[in-house]
């Protein structure tokens, strides 16, 4: 009987044990994009990687739809709505400053090559400042370079681009639009298409991908400018309490795959589908391309100046040293980039 009691007891103790091996965390996934958009396909990409490296321990439950709309995300994974996510900072204006940096003009021509550089800057100068205290931070990241997108006429200079309206996602672009003299009105990328299909809105400022991603059939122009002529600000996040509560070694699993690799992740997919809705979407429907003159992008220059340096004193205020050579390590940054 006592042989008994004390194998049963081993065996359960045994599988107790392989249990608790076997024991699993799940992370809550969302995202406001569709399921076949580039940054929720990123996002099942880094999910899988984290499964693999963990030998399954960590495992991701992408929900079907985003818990929340794109500007309440931050705050939806802040408070544990989600444990991931990601969401643009400008989509909640005056929130960020530091980050606005990523958002400029002619910052350059490849999502991975900003992505790695803003991704190097904001562990450098931005985090210890804690941009965005609340959520922990897996990784920052932009899209490819900014467009002016429209169906109505080729924009060749400030003044057309004047003559018409225009949805953006907010950021520095919104300020610069401001100072431009643009009819711009700040709503979430997901609302485009009835903005721009029922005639509200005669174009938007996006990255190439998006003409794709959100099958805007009706653009007919697309004005390109070197470097872009804005970028947006992503922070891909955690809820900091599923990260706390992680054992010491699936901690090290999520910070491996933190930082430079998912920043990478992300714009190498941008990269992809940027070449592929020029390639595909935009040769399919017409799409006039021309890029702007001398004096358009200077025009664009001239204001983005003065609302470089007001950046500059908000963020000092925000307690960043010398942020005009923040910007400058920044931009030589990118070109080091691979």
């Amino acid at each position: 009987m006592t042989f008994r009691f004390a194998a049963t007891a081993a065996l359960a103790s045994t599988l107790l044990m392989g249990a608790a091996v076997q024991a699993q965390t799940v992370f809550t996934v969302s995202s406001w994009l569709p399921p076949t958009h580039t940054l929720s396909q990123a996002q099942k990409t880094w999910c899988d990687a984290m499964e693999k490296e963990s030998a399954g321990r960590l495992k991701c439950n992408i929900l079907p739809k985003g818990v929340v709309a794109a500007p309440g995300t931050f705050d939806a994974v802040r408070d544990g709505l989600a444990d991931i996510s990601y969401t643009v900072d400008g989509y909640t204006p005056g929130r960020f400053i530091n980050t606005q940096v990523a958002e400029f003009p002619f910052l350059g021509d490849s999502a991975v090559q900003t992505s790695v550089a803003y991704q190097r800057i904001y562990s450098k100068y931005f985090a210890p400042l804690g941009e965005h205290r609340g959520v922990k931070v897996l990784a920052v990241f932009t899209h490819g370079p900014g467009i002016i997108f429209n169906s109505k006429k080729p924009v060749t200079s400030a003044a057309d681009a004047a003559s018409l309206k225009f949805r953006i996602g907010g950021g520095n672009i919104n300020e610069l639009s401001k100072a431009m003299g643009w009819n711009t009105t700040l709503k979430a990328a997901p609302e485009s298409f009835e903005l721009l299909s029922t005639g509200v809105m005669d174009g938007t400022f996006f990255p190439d991908e998006s003409v794709a991603s959100f099958k805007l059939s009706m653009v007919k122009h697309a004005t390109t400018f070197p470097g872009g002529l804005y970028n947006t600000s992503f922070v891909f996040m955690m809820n900091p309490d599923k990260y706390k509560a992680l054992s010491a070694q699936d901690k090290a699993v999520v910070d491996k795959l933190s930082g430079e690799y998912a920043a990478r992740l992300f714009g190498e997919g941008w990269d992809r589908v940027d070449a592929a809705s020029r390639d595909g979407a935009q040769k399919a429907q017409g799409v006039a391309r021309i890029q702007a003159d001398k004096a358009f992008v200077k025009a664009v220059a001239d204001k983005q100046d003065y609302l470089e340096t007001k950046w500059a004193a908000s963020a000092m205020v925000k307690g960043l040293k010398d942020p005009k050579k923040v910007l400058a390590e920044f931009r030589a940054e990118i070109k080091n980039v691979k």
